[in-house]
């Protein structure tokens, strides 16, 4: 039974190289920006990978004194929208490398 051995090292180095991918895929994600928008354009909120947000512009003329609740709404859209996009990002890419493997508290 020597074979057993070998085999266990090959896996090992197989789950290495995924985790240092892994770990680029990553990082790379971290790098990206992700844009938010809500009310056509209006608000348009900036996040990173980290889901960190990064930058909050809103157009002049959504800004209605009168109307605070609608701005807060926008803002609050297009942030949930940027973060959104941060999640499916990171699903797509993290994803390929859980994909058909099954290893309890990986992440």
């Amino acid at each position: 039974m020597r074979g057993g051995m070998g085999n266990m090292n090959n896996m090992m180095k197989q789950v290495q190289k995924m985790q240092k991918q892994m770990a680029e895929a990553q990082e790379q994600l971290n790098e990206k920006t992700f844009l938010g928008t809500a009310g056509g354009g209006m608000v348009v909120v900036t996040a990173n990978g980290q889901k960190q947000i990064l930058d909050v512009k809103i157009k002049e003329e959504v800004v209605d004194p009168e109307d605070i609740d609608m701005l807060q709404d926008l803002v609050l859209a297009a942030t949930n929208d940027a973060l959104k996009q941060v999640e499916d990002e990171t699903s797509k890419t993290m994803g390929q490398f859980t994909k058909g493997m099954n290893i309890p508290g990986l992440f």
